[in-house]
């Protein structure tokens, strides 16, 4: 059974600007008046801010809007030397930093769809990717971006797909989620609404992967947007992080919990004036209370707040305000402005559904996999696999997942595809991978082994044997080995409620 929350029971708490809305003949709410492309959005930028920094990459180059907006058509022109065109995909496999940003929009400045790939990947799991988009054009770490004439291609369309991110896939194959021009720009609308954002002087520090939605669709884009300065790190070392608030006036951090965690427990966190911090956001993974309450005293000048979505929605589908941050820490938040939510199946006794998530922002589907998007989005609403509880004064509470997925900092790890590793190694008989909880990280992930009667079996031996077949982040860090089979219901699935909960894991292993 489905129950409404939304449309049937309006929300009685209102926290952001919901004007200028209006329902297309998709049956979705969208706004009014935002850029057609992202072309567009960035020319008004670089015609209100020329001057003014755009991308800075810490230790590297420093690129104001007129250079950004040059340099990226001439990358532009160095991919349609190589035979891109419109359409075609062209994958970043680049570390954060001035190129990662220049790649992308010379990208879309040639026409063509941004791909994205993680580089924390295998190499196996990469060219998956690679070959499931039909990459025209890999750019690698240490190759030079391509350059020629500036080109910029101006037939583009407010629906047409510009990039596609991949997410982790539950069988251990990734899905790309199709974002158009549209999907991206409002996020960036939805971004400037729920915070809201400096109009003027805004400059943000991105710490985490700009191949994530967080650090490229709700930080690099939304700067780009108000003709901001996006600060870069090109790889995350909290002291790094620290002294680039200071050294670059940050005045808005968005970060993943596990980040803020670490920062303030470093000594030198107290002696630093962070008077100029304005906004502390975070998301991506789930935040205990008591973290919550840590970051608003160490940043008691700022205002802070907890964004939730997926690669699905193109970052923000709901937002936790400063107002409600510290009394209904355990919640998502409400609904973004052009956002629906609604639960399928909600069990009458818990009130938990599946979440349904409808909006502007919500992609067009997978890449090359109708199946899944079939599976996913129907009659216009996005199927999370989240469960969800939705009350009457709008407050979105996720309760569970379900998919079989855990959250290690950030990054999410789909247990069957971890647990499909480890039952290849010599001597594992069966295998649970479940999360481990951990006051940084969040969860970090951990497995419960019952070895083959008989057979000498070595933790140690197996994590190695894992590490060349997932990505590191996938790898347990905690193993707990028993004689007695899984626990499992009477359909046969195993009982993961029962390991978590009664899991004594002992020392960390990695």
């Amino acid at each position: 059974m489905t129950k409404v929350i939304k449309e049937g029971m309006p929300a009685r708490i209102t926290p952001f600007d919901d004007s200028q809305l209006h329902r297309g003949t998709d049956g979705a709410i969208h706004y009014s008046a935002i850029d057609s492309t992202l072309v567009s959005m960035l020319r008004r930028s670089r015609d209100a801010f020329p001057d003014v920094e755009a991308v800075v990459e810490v230790g590297g180059p420093r690129l104001t809007f007129r250079e950004f907006w040059d340099r990226s058509a001439e990358v532009a022109g160095g991919l349609r030397n190589s035979g891109v065109g419109a359409g075609d995909r062209v994958a970043l496999q680049l570390p954060n930093g001035a190129n990662w940003t220049l790649a992308f929009f010379g990208t879309i400045f040639a026409g063509a769809v941004v791909v994205p790939v993680n580089t924390r990947l295998t190499e196996s799991e990469t060219n998956y990717i690679l070959g499931d988009c039909g990459a025209k054009v890999v750019l690698r770490a240490g190759d030079s971006l391509p350059l020629g004439n500036p080109y910029i291609y101006e037939n583009a369309s407010a629906t047409d797909l510009a990039g596609i991110f991949y997410t982790s896939g539950t069988t251990g194959f990734p899905k790309g989620a199709m974002t158009s021009h549209e999907n991206f720009l409002s996020n960036v609308e939805t971004a400037c609404r729920v915070v809201p954002l400096p109009k003027r002087g805004m400059r943000t520090l991105v710490s985490v992967p700009l191949f994530h939605v967080t650090g490229c669709n709700s930080q690099l884009l939304p700067a780009l947007s108000l003709g901001g300065t996006t600060v870069v790190l090109p790889a995350f070392e909290v002291h790094s992080f620290l002294k680039s608030i200071t050294d670059e006036r940050i005045n808005l951090l968005t970060s993943v919990p596990a980040i803020y965690w670490l920062a303030m427990n470093q000594p030198e966190f107290a002696d630093l004036d962070l008077r100029g911090v304005e906004y502390v956001l975070y998301g991506g993974a789930p935040i205990p209370p008591e973290l919550v309450r840590r970051i608003m005293r160490a940043f008691p000048g700022a205002r802070v707040g907890n964004g939730f979505g997926l690669s699905e929605t193109a970052s923000i589908a709901t937002f936790l305000p400063h107002e409600y941050a510290e009394s209904r820490p355990e919640t998502v938040g409400f609904a973004a402005p052009p956002v629906e939510l609604d639960l399928f199946e909600q069990d009458d006794a818990s009130d938990v559904g599946e979440l349904l998530i409808k909006g502007p922002n919500v992609v067009k589907g997978y890449w090359n996999n109708e199946k899944a998007t079939a599976d996913a989005f129907v009659d216009g609403w996005l199927h999370t696999g989240d469960m969800a509880r939705l009350d009457p004064d709008g407050f979105c509470q996720i309760v569970d997942r379900k998919k079989d997925m855990l959250n290690r900092g950030g990054e999410n790890v789909y247990c069957v595809e971890v647990e499909n590793v480890l039952a290849e190694f010599p001597g594992v008989f069966e295998v649970a991978v479940v999360g481990v909880n951990d006051p940084m990280m969040g969860e970090k992930v951990g497995a419960v082994v019952v070895p083959v009667p008989g057979v000498k079996f070595n933790p140690l031996e197996m994590l190695e044997f894992a590490s060349s077949r997932l990505a590191n982040f996938k790898v347990p860090q905690y193993v707990i080995t028993r004689n007695e089979p899984l626990p499992r219901n009477p359909g046969g699935k195993v009982l993961k409620a029962p390991l978590r909960n009664d899991a004594n894991w002992g020392p960390s292993l990695r």
